[in-house]
This record gives structure tokens, sequence and C-alpha cells, in this order.
């Protein structure tokens, strides 16, 4: 499938409104760990009419994601594990045209074996990049359920954060405000 497949998705995210709709961003969230290509970051854009002004919102929404990203990063922690006691998977995968275990290595979990879940909520707290495959290389290499979700809602958060420090830095340097 490619990323167009789930284009609709990303467009109910941005049309979710009131509280219902942190619903739609906690089961995007949770997707996005796991299953979906693309990025975090879309569930800022959802109109959520929460009553709570701007910041206020954009709390509520990073909280919510933070929450629906870690239960999405545990639920494929879950499967690293099992792949890591499945060995024909990592086999299978370590054969495969593109070896997905060996350029996550090369990559997200050189940072997170050099720096521990530290490490991995840092690399997650990157914007635009899909964190879906460096959740599943860390899985594959950790065993503790807890400090990979603490370290994934810490990534998750901090992700959006980012962004919207960035976006904030963007629209000062435009509108000179």
């Amino acid at each position: 499938m490619s990323l167009a497949d789930f284009a609709w998705l990303e467009r109910v995210v941005e049309e979710a409104t009131g509280w219902p709709g942190l619903v739609i961003v906690f089961v995007y969230s949770f997707l996005i760990a796991f299953a979906l290509p693309g990025v975090s970051e879309v569930v800022l854009l959802a109109p959520l009419d929460l009553g709570l002004g701007f910041w206020g919102r954009m709390a509520v929404l990073t909280f919510v994601s933070g929450l629906g990203k870690a239960a999405g990063s545990v639920f494929a922690f879950h499967i690293g594990q099992e792949a890591k006691e499945a060995g024909p998977i990592v086999r299978f995968l370590r054969r495969s045209r593109f070896d997905v275990i060996e350029w996550s290595e090369r990559r997200t979990v050189e940072i997170a074996r050099r720096y521990g879940y530290a490490g991995l909520a840092a690399a997650l707290c990157v914007p635009g990049f899909p964190d879906t495959l460096s959740i599943y290389a860390f899985a594959v290499l950790e065993e503790d359920y807890a400090k990979f979700a603490a370290a994934t809602f810490v990534g998750s958060v901090g992700r959006l954060v980012v962004t919207l420090a960035l976006a904030q830095v963007g629209f000062i340097a435009l509108t000179g405000v």
C-alpha cells in the first residue's frame, strides 16, 4: 500500500472536532506507531474546539497523541518481542533485499544503544521522520515494556513540541510578530 492509500485517514484527523475528535487523534496516533506510514504531526492540524484556547488545545492534543503513540508502541513492542523469539522472521528480514534490521541499527538503534531509552525518546523527537521502523527496530532489541512506553511517550510529545516550536519560530520570522 502506498502513503496515498491512507490519505483519507489524515483528512479524518484534520477534520476532527470537539472532544470526540480526541478519540480520532488517539486512534490515529496508535495506528501511526505500529502500522501506518506517514508522520504523527498531522494531529496538530485537528481543529478541535475544546474551549481551551490555542495552547490549551495543543497541550491536550499533544498529551492524547503521546498516549496513543505510546499504546501503539507497546503493541509494536509486543510484536517485536514475538519476532525476536521467532528467529525466522529476523533471519528473513536480514536476508531481504532491503535489510531493515541493519538499516535501523545503523541509524536509530545506534542512538538508542548508546543512550538507552533516552536515546530512543530523542530519536523519536525528530519531526517529519516516520518512526514506525524505529519503534519496531528498538522493540526487537529491548525487553522492558514500561521503559519502552515511557520513552515513546516522551519522544512523541517531544516531537510535537519541537514541531510547534519550529512553527512558532517560522511564524515569527514571517510576520515579525
